[in-house]
């Protein structure tokens, strides 16, 4: 995964802890739920960009395998 994606997923989640806390603090349940909601997303983001750099590797260490 490149820094640039991992970056934004970690933000993306460090944005939702902070709508989620703010919304908890103003009684405000939407925003709670948006920052839950936010934060679920880019978790899912960055484990779906682990799971597709480890794809790469296989698939790169089998190429090697191969033209050895």
């Amino acid at each position: 995964m490149s820094v640039f994606d991992k970056a934004k997923d970690k933000a993306e989640q460090a944005i939702g802890a902070a709508k989620e806390k703010l919304g908890e603090k103003t009684d405000n349940q939407d925003l709670a739920n948006s920052g839950r909601a936010d934060q679920t997303k880019g978790e899912v983001k960055e484990a779906g960009h682990d799971l597709r750099d480890r794809a790469e590797g296989g698939v790169q260490d089998l190429k090697d395998k191969f033209n050895k």
